[in-house]
């Protein structure tokens, strides 16, 4: 079992498990640190962030429709309003406003200047977002080890969408990680994954509402058939892995079973507009092979037993396993630390909190190096912590988009990268340098003795080197920028 009262494996441990120190936790938090970690997976509930704008999906449907027919109607009114034939489109001057004779007409005195316009408020999918990744933030920076946050950043990278797919995702992003996420992540396997392959973010980042079985009543009528983006997802990336032994075929058939599985319209027939519903007429008929088994449940039963086998299949285990050491630990998973996770999943039947028990305890992952970088979320979290600043969105945004990560907005379904390859670039290290620098002017006034700051944040982890460099810095804004790109800071 991992040490306790280790000062330098504590310090370590705080920043592999969680989201690094906050100032005046020190010693004893280092002390206590497995403890700590341990009880928070015991205490088996994840907060949820305070603030945001819409407590549910319900809201957001509402008023997402809103939203659409508002701007439908706007650019009705603008089309109205356009003139037929301006003088300029005719290739004629532009006639003189009636009783002038030009801007300044001689002996006439300066007009008033007219108000500077006020800057407009963003529209309601962007406001959503701002909102939601701000209070996302807030709850982060509060936190007392950061595992819980760390873990919903894996889980919602694991299981992601994306805001740049459309206004759904832009606004659903947040209640997505809130709803399917968080409940989930002291959970079962099972439960999560349900949940997150049933949302509406999911299913329409990866286009299961375009998906229509061919012999469904809505197949036969339109003549469309499956799309196969959700269930090749679903197998390559969300349980069994890209080597986990499944076939096109078995592509091809989970996505007949997950046919119907959709988001409500908004004249909410099946359900409250932009919730999760079964559709019935979308849905593939008959039993249906897959994996070797056969799948002949009616309706939504069909995808719910599906997806429960999926969850516990072997070469899912090996799949979360492999993920979750080389996220926390090592970009090159120490297989014996891999084995015991998938092993502890496997017999605990996809039991969360008793994977990561394992991982807490191991010797492998407590007394590993500190090789990991911080991915750029990781990072600035850790530095508001560290510095006591309470950042604005822009603080937020601008920051993780110069560094390559911002929230639910991954380049594509596998998410974003977790292996230092991804951030440890020489392009990447100098956009830190430079958005270190930045939180060093931001936190001059805030923090008075950045020596002090760094024996309090880093404790025994603290180097000699950096310590020197820390000192002898010109300014205090490049101590703290030093500080916070210091390998002690950066690595975990």
């Amino acid at each position: 079992m991992a040490e306790t009262g280790n000062l330098t494996a504590g310090g370590i441990a705080l920043q592999r498990f969680g989201l690094g120190a906050r100032p005046g936790q020190g010693e004893a938090m280092r002390r206590e640190a497995r403890d700590r970690l341990l009880a928070e997976v015991a205490a088996g509930s994840a907060p949820q962030p305070q603030g945001v704008p819409f407590p549910g999906v319900a809201e957001i449907g509402r008023a997402l429709f809103a939203f659409a027919d508002e701007q439908k109607r706007e650019r009705e009114a603008k089309s109205a309003a356009a003139p037929a034939a301006s003088p300029e489109s005719q290739g004629m001057p532009p006639q003189a406003e009636q009783g002038t004779a030009g801007p300044n007409p001689a002996g006439r005195s300066e007009m008033a200047q007219p108000a500077k316009p006020q800057p407009k408020e963003p529209a309601l999918p962007f406001r959503t977002y701002r909102d939601e990744v701000k209070a996302r933030v807030d709850l982060a920076l509060a936190a007392e080890t950061g595992l819980c946050e760390r873990l919903t950043l894996f889980w919602s990278n694991h299981f992601c969408v994306s805001v740049a797919k459309s206004n759904i995702g832009r606004m659903m992003a947040g209640v997505y990680e809130r709803e399917a996420i968080r409940p989930h992540v002291f959970g079962r396997f099972e439960d999560l994954l349900l949940a997150a392959e049933s949302h509406p973010a999911m299913l329409d980042f990866l286009d299961n509402r375009e998906s229509i079985g061919p012999n469904s009543p809505a197949g036969r009528r339109r003549g469309r058939g499956l799309n196969e983006n959700f269930a090749r997802e679903i197998m390559e990336l969300h349980t069994l892995g890209v080597s986990g032994g499944y076939s096109q075929e078995d592509v091809t058939n989970l996505a007949r079973i997950l046919t119907g599985w959709t988001m409500a319209g908004r004249d909410g027939r099946l359900g409250f507009p932009g919730s999760f519903v079964f559709n019935p007429g979308l849905h593939e008929p008959g039993a249906t092979p897959l994996l070797g088994r056969a799948y002949g449940q009616p309706d939504l039963a069909q995808g719910v037993a599906a997806l429960t086998d999926l969850a516990h299949h072997p070469a899912t285990a090996q799949f979360i396993a492999t993920k979750l050491v080389r996220h926390f630990v090592a970009d090159d998973p120490p297989s014996r630390l891999v084995e015991l996770l998938a092993a502890t999943f496997r017999r605990s039947e996809g039991d969360l909190p008793s994977v990561y028990r394992a991982l807490i305890n191991s010797d492998d992952a407590w007394k590993a190096p500190a090789t990991k970088m911080r991915s750029p979320q990781e990072f600035l979290l850790a530095s508001y912590r560290a510095t006591g600043l309470k950042p604005n969105f822009g603080q937020i945004l601008g920051p993780l988009a110069a560094m390559g990560q911002p929230f639910w907005q991954p380049p594509g379904p596998n998410g974003y990268a977790d292996t230092n390859a991804a951030w440890a670039s020489a392009e990447g290290l100098k956009t830190r340098i430079d958005v270190a620098a930045g939180w060093g002017r931001q936190a001059a006034n805030a923090v008075p003795d950045p020596r002090g700051l760094a024996d309090d944040i880093l404790g025994p982890m603290l180097s000699a080197e950096t310590r020197q460099a820390v000192a002898r810095a010109e300014s205090r804004p490049q101590a703290i920028a030093l500080l916070l790109m210091s390998p002690e800071f950066q690595r975990r």
